[in-house]
């Protein structure tokens, strides 16, 4: 996997920590934040929300900012964890940060196997048997915004769907030029966005240089983020099945290094 030469894009402290993953394998990556979250600040209705968690029959956490910001909520309401909902998550990531909250209450988080995306959390059979109630009620718990299909699948499975949005994601400032810049000055081979608003976030600083850099394979966490940059023209799009690490490596190894330019 040594000819890979990547750019990632995600916040800048889980950058560091891909990077150090990728350069245990052997793979070189570059960093170009495009998302930064900023928590949004806590409202009755959240704390309405949390006070009577007990009635959902399920609580869906999305992202590790979701559930730090969560967790830090929720523990200013409840001594311990409430027995009601069972607490899944899309990926194995934020299935931990739960769990170190969960688990010494006897609770545990429950997240895909194969794949870490919102098509692998609704294939769950324990997400079914969590609905299997009189008028199922769902918590989402998430950043402004996404993931709507899950709420989406949800609703046409008969469950009520509620929303506890935490936090907004932000896309740092650029000069102009940076990005097509920064590839070429790295002699990059492939691009890596996480989530629809990275991606989102990449158009917006490639601009007229995008027709270049649609070239380059693009790594992406989900068929709906594969779709949405098929759209956008990107050539060669890699669907990773989901933004951990792990992910990555697995998707870098099924697919051969593009050759760089010396």
């Amino acid at each position: 996997m040594t000819g890979w030469r990547l750019l990632l894009t995600r916040p800048a402290a889980e950058c560091e920590a891909l990077a150090a993953t990728l350069a245990e394998a052997g793979v070189y990556s570059c960093s170009l934040p495009l998302l930064e979250t900023e928590a949004l600040a806590e409202t009755p209705e959240q704390c309405a929300i949390l006070r009577d968690l007990e009635r959902y029959s399920a609580v869906i956490v999305v992202s590790k900012p979701a559930a730090r910001l969560g967790l830090a909520l929720l523990q200013r309401h409840w001594a311990q964890p409430p027995c009601g909902p069972r607490w899944f998550s899309v990926g194995a990531a934020t299935a931990q940060i739960l769990d170190q909250y969960l688990q010494p209450h006897g609770l545990q988080a429950c997240c895909p196997s194969l794949g870490d995306d919102s098509e692998a959390l609704l294939a769950l059979p324990e997400l079914d048997q969590a609905l299997c109630v009189a008028n199922p009620r769902v918590l989402l718990m998430r950043g402004e915004g996404g993931r709507e299909l899950i709420a989406e699948t949800l609703r046409a499975r008969g469950a009520v769907v509620d929303y506890l949005e935490l936090y907004r994601r932000l896309c740092p400032q650029y000069p102009s030029g940076t990005l097509p810049q920064l590839v070429a000055a790295q002699r990059l081979n492939a691009l890596l966005v996480s989530s629809a608003q990275g991606l989102e976030n990449l158009l917006q600083l490639a601009a007229s240089a995008w027709a270049e850099l649609a070239r380059l394979p693009l790594l992406v966490p989900s068929p709906r983020v594969a779709e949405l940059a098929r759209a956008a023209g990107a050539r060669q799009v890699i669907d990773c099945r989901g933004a951990s690490a792990a992910a990555v490596l697995a998707a870098l190894r099924a697919h051969p290094a593009p050759a760089s330019d010396a």
